[in-house]
């Protein structure tokens, strides 16, 4: 979907970009990660042009963007930022609606995409709509910055650290919520963040990067088993194994009702987990790890309905997914 070929970007002498190649397919999330001056904001606006590369070839579904009209490519591609940045004098639903505007949508189709998309990011229109940017908190906000992203439905959607200035919680609802219109919609995704256990969570894979240039291009667990060099070693850190449980959920480790260690089929809830502590399903592994080791003996696992369908407990964790 996207290729990028000996990509080198250069300002008065100093390189930004040295021969960077990246081939991202239709439908995934690609994290680019690395120290900060190594490039991957750079690269990422290389895509849509509002970074011009020195030398190299941008392909996109096919054609070469170079030979596009940069402001209708731009265009074409979602683009979202740190904190949003929406428009303070419109309203969500005008803000959201902005791209297909320029579009020439007419007023009735985009104020209705923006509807839809709003209700996909988890606000509701009717309530959310005709607010002004500075009646929303952080979260609402880049909610909206993704809404109006979605909003002339790209096939290309590009994010330059769109959580990093949100409070844990609201970075975590926001990954979960990015996770879940991924699997909806199946967008092909370039994401910048400088925060590693981020970059494992979302990415399909990870271009870890350093002094301009591409270290490691592999899906997270090659990376966390196999880094490449010592710089992508420590980059990564320490426990790979526990970064790793942040991409499963407590539905990869959980005993189906009923059963023993090891096992995975149905029946009822064993007796002694019926005061343990709830989680739903798509909890982290990480998260009910730590919930464990801090004292719980045993988690009882639900689905959407509130459903009990199994329970985890610590030993349960020595079955690697």
């Amino acid at each position: 979907m996207i290729e990028l070929k000996h990509i080198d970007k250069r300002y008065d002498g100093v390189v930004a970009l040295n021969r960077a190649d990246l081939n991202i397919e239709q439908g995934k999330l690609v994290v680019l990660i690395g120290p900060s001056g190594c490039g991957k904001s750079t690269l990422l606006r290389v895509v849509n042009r509002m970074v011009e590369p020195s030398a190299g070839q941008i392909l996109i579904g096919g054609k070469d963007a170079l030979d596009l009209d940069p402001v209708l490519l731009r265009r074409s591609i979602g683009y979202v930022i740190q904190s949003g940045g929406l428009f303070p004098h419109l309203t969500v639903r005008e803000n959201v609606a902005v791209v297909p505007q320029l579009l020439g949508w007419d007023k009735a189709r985009r104020l209705r995409r923006a509807d839809e998309v709003l209700a996909l990011v988890q606000l509701e229109p009717q309530r959310y709509g005709a607010r002004y940017p500075k009646e929303l908190s952080g979260g609402q906000q880049q909610r909206v910055g993704i809404a109006r992203a979605l909003a002339a439905d790209p096939a290309v959607l590009l994010m330059d650290e769109p959580f990093s200035a949100l409070d844990p919680i609201s970075r975590e609802q926001l990954q979960d919520e990015l996770l879940r219109i991924q699997r909806d919609v199946r967008k092909t995704i370039v994401f910048v963040t400088h925060d590693i256990d981020e970059a494992i969570r979302l990415g399909d894979k990870i271009c870890l990067m350093r002094d301009g240039a591409v270290v490691q291009y592999a899906e997270p667990d090659v990376l966390l088993r196999q880094p490449a060099d010592a710089f992508a070693a420590l980059f990564i850190g320490q426990e790979p194994e526990l970064k790793r449980l942040a991409r499963h959920s407590v539905a990869d480790f959980m005993r189906r009702a009923g059963t023993g260690a090891g096992g995975r089929v149905g029946g009822a809830l064993a007796a002694g987990a019926a005061g343990a502590e709830r989680v739903a399903l798509h909890t982290s592994a990480r998260a009910a790890l730590s919930k464990l080791l801090g004292g719980q003996a045993e988690l009882v696992v639900v689905d959407g309905a509130g459903e009990a369908v199994g329970h985890l407990v610590l030993a349960d964790f020595a079955l690697t997914p």
